[in-house]
């Protein structure tokens, strides 16, 4: 029996995309439901202004939560560490504070934090309001 050295079927060389395109759509489903549980992890009911800035930069916020407990970036710190915690982070002078308060705080929390933050030698920052609903 002889071998035939004449081709007869030709190659396909085409990529198949179809499995790439569910992949990038399934990547991108997960992407819009995660980000907006990754942006603000904590649970903070802040007070309600009539002039708001939407925030347009990724910043250093701090939180103060319902039951008073204080968050530098989602992760809990003890009130006296926060100033060391702060200046390990860059220049202060420099450095921008969004203060985020639930609006059940009392005052007197809301000012120690407040004062734990100059302490660290920042002088600009911004306390995070949310707009009146219409």
């Amino acid at each position: 029996m002889a071998f035939s050295t004449r081709r007869t079927q030709s190659s396909l060389a085409e990529i198949n995309i179809t499995p790439l395109v569910d992949v990038v759509l399934v990547l991108l489903l997960i992407f819009m439901l995660t980000a907006p549980v990754l942006q603000s992890g904590i649970e903070v009911a802040v007070p309600q202004t009539r002039t708001v800035n939407q925030l347009t930069e990724e910043r250093t916020v701090v939180s103060i939560d319902h039951e008073q407990r204080v968050f530098l970036q989602d992760k809990p710190v003890n009130i006296a560490e926060l100033p060391r915690l702060l200046r390990t982070k860059g220049d202060p002078s420099k450095k921008v504070i969004y203060l985020r308060a639930d609006q059940k705080v009392p005052f007197g929390a809301f000012a120690s934090v407040m004062d734990a933050v100059k302490q660290a030698g920042i002088i600009n920052i911004s306390i995070v309001t949310r707009p009146f609903e219409k």
